[in-house]
């Protein structure tokens, strides 16, 4: 009898145990091929990434959003064309609110101070509210002393052309980039007066447009000051109250703004935005002379306001 060899019954067991694991062992799936993004050498080292947007594809597609929400004050400022710098000629329609719509809003107001409960109950008027110099911090003893008050939207906003420059508007955007997404803030700026003397600036910032205009307007009524008057020209002399008494000096930012009184039928020499500031203050006639960073329309506004503030102080 012929004995198997040693090494031929190892080598048959080891093939069997292998054909046994083949079959039972499943095959591995292969992992999915993860897309690199590629660096630019010079960048890889400062670890930019090239396929990441830029701040101006951030404010491309940021360009729209709210204007939905300007539909519900297109009154306030409405665009009729675009000239060949670019610059937009706006008309704006002055909200002149009656007496009788006045009575039937505040009617049910109860005030929170001791001012408002004084006016309300028509014991104190508004030149005494201003010599005194209390403050008021309530809007509706605004709309109670001012009836006939006046509201004008300007123009600090805005976004590029398609023929270039700016296309203004009355809403400021600024986009910032979080991990959780793109926030928006609007800001806007709101102007009032009666255009006898009496004037106020406000300044709104919230996440929707009308939120902001709101503040803004709630702001500008609280800030009323009132606007001395006066014929501070050697060329006119003529005693009426069309332009300011003497030259006042005023500053917000980098913006100085120095106004000096105009002779009668002069008009207004400023830009026409800042126009309405004067004209809704009851001014007629007025110089201006600027320095600094002007194109900033908020500072700008703010200097005007500083050195129509200024007048009060000195005592004539």
């Amino acid at each position: 009898m012929i004995m198997p060899n040693k090494k031929e019954t190892v080598g048959v067991e080891i093939e069997e145990t292998k054909a046994v694991k083949a079959q039972k062992a499943p095959k591995a799936k292969k992992s999915p091929k993860v897309a690199k993004i590629k660096l630019d050498p010079a960048a890889e080292m400062a670890g930019v990434c090239k396929d990441c947007p830029t701040d101006d594809d951030i404010l491309k597609e940021n360009e729209g959003i709210g204007d939905e929400d300007l539909e519900d004050f297109e009154g306030d400022a409405k665009f009729e064309g675009v000239d060949e710098t670019g610059k937009v000629e706006e008309t704006i329609v002055e909200d002149v609110a009656t007496e009788e719509e006045v009575e039937g809003e505040n009617r049910g107001w109860t005030p929170k101070t001791k001012l408002g409960r004084q006016v309300k109950a028509g014991e104190i008027g508004v030149d005494q509210i201003f010599e005194i110099g209390q403050s008021i911090r309530e809007p509706q003893i605004i709309d109670l002393l001012f009836p006939n008050l006046q509201e004008t939207m300007m123009l600090i906003g805005g976004s590029p052309g398609k023929g270039g420059g700016i296309q203004r508007r009355p809403s400021r955007r600024t986009v910032r980039v979080h991990k959780s997404g793109r926030r928006t803030n609007i800001s806007m700026m709101t102007i009032v007066g009666d255009t006898r003397g009496y004037l106020g600036v406000g300044i709104g910032k919230a996440s929707a447009n009308k939120v902001a205009r709101e503040k803004a307007l709630n702001a500008a009524k609280l800030n009323m000051f009132p606007v001395k008057k006066g014929c501070g020209s050697w060329e006119c002399n003529c005693g009426q109250g069309h332009s300011i008494p003497f030259t006042v000096h005023g500053k917000a930012g980098s913006v100085e703004v120095k106004l000096m009184p105009a002779p009668k039928g002069l008009g207004l020499c400023v830009s026409d935005e800042m126009k309405k500031v004067f004209e809704i203050a009851g001014i007629k006639d007025v110089r201006i002379k600027t320095r600094g960073k002007t194109h900033s329309r908020i500072n700008f506004i703010c200097a005007i306001e500083d050195a129509l503030r200024n007048i009060n102080k000195v005592k004539v």
